[in-house]
């Protein structure tokens, strides 16, 4: 049988102009950001819709504004969608995913956010750190990578995004380290990013012990779905085993090649990226080619998705 799964992206998928047309086009979204709005405590239509980029891009305006547009696509597919036999998310998509399965409302996913992104923000503004991507290798070449940087500085794998592309995050000189001999170790190229930090890297430290906090305002249920955890990448369903691994993905790596080839093995054949951007379309084609993968972000594909669903 067919499975499909419910993929949602996180940060780096934002751009000005995102899900105005969702908005515009139904009421029910429209009061999803006005709901937004009122828990964040500033205008996140304006500044998903007008920018500037720069203030989009900042952590405390990034994550809202992902998270609020996968929710608007998921509001506006409504029933007549397919339940889907997985969920998933990258990073902060992680919020969307246990939404989407249940285990936490729209409003209480956007005020986990919400309290994330500031922990976030504040661990970023009191550290020095950066990310890099490392292109061509493997797990092993990236840890060995890592273990040579560490006399330069805290240096981890944060995003194990597809076959050949891993994410590295630490202290700055570690990071220049790391971009400055990255041939001995077998990649191909480095490639600086352009983040507020180093995310999912010892250096969150704080934002993570903030977050059982942060988690202990909202209301946390069994998971309807299988939502398949970025940190072990494999599923989980009861709540307990969520809230721990919510805290832990602020430091821990995201496994996202290896959640993919596990829902792979558990039967998914059709991955649907749900939110902005087709970042995580790319990564899935990437780590499994034959699979189908199909993106879900504005009013016309949410449209075309459901007339597809009713003909097939």
């Amino acid at each position: 049988m067919n499975k499909i799964a419910y993929i949602f992206p996180g940060q780096a998928s934002q751009f000005v102009g995102m899900a105005r047309d969702l908005n515009d086009a139904s009421r029910e979204v429209s009061s999803i950001f006005e709901m937004a709005s009122d828990i964040l405590e500033f205008d996140l239509a304006k500044i998903c819709f007008e920018g500037p980029l720069e203030r989009l891009t900042k952590t405390e305006h990034t994550q809202p504004a992902v998270l609020v547009h996968s929710l608007a696509v998921l509001k506006m597919m409504g029933e007549d969608a397919p339940k889907p036999d997985y969920c998933a998310g990258h990073s902060l998509g992680e919020y969307s995913a246990l939404a989407c399965a249940g285990a936490m409302s729209f409003e209480d996913a956007i005020a986990a956010v919400r309290d994330r992104s500031l922990l976030m923000k504040d661990a970023c503004d009191s550290t020095e750190g950066t990310m890099t991507a490392a292109i061509g290798g493997d797990e092993e070449s990236a840890n060995k990578l890592a273990e040579s940087a560490r006399k330069h500085g805290i240096l981890q794998p944060a995003n194990f995004n597809s076959p050949g592309q891993i994410a590295l995050s630490g202290e700055l000189a570690a990071v220049k380290y790391a971009q400055a001999g990255y041939k001995e170790f077998g990649f191909k190229r480095m490639l600086p990013l352009k983040v507020g930090g180093a995310f999912h890297s010892p250096l969150m430290k704080k934002a993570e012990e903030g977050m059982p906090g942060a988690l202990s305002r909202v209301n946390l249920t069994n998971a309807n779905i299988p939502v398949v955890a970025n940190v072990t990448a494999e599923p989980v369903e009861d709540t307990e085993e969520i809230k721990d691994l919510l805290v832990r993905q602020i430091t821990s790596p995201v496994r996202w090649m290896q959640s993919v080839q596990r829902m792979r093995e558990l039967g998914v054949r059709t991955f649907v990226e749900i939110g902005p951007g087709k970042v995580l379309t790319g990564l899935v084609k990437k780590t499994v080619p034959d699979a189908e993968v199909i993106n879900i972000g504005t009013v016309e594909q949410v449209e075309e998705y459901l007339e597809a669903v009713r003909v097939g």
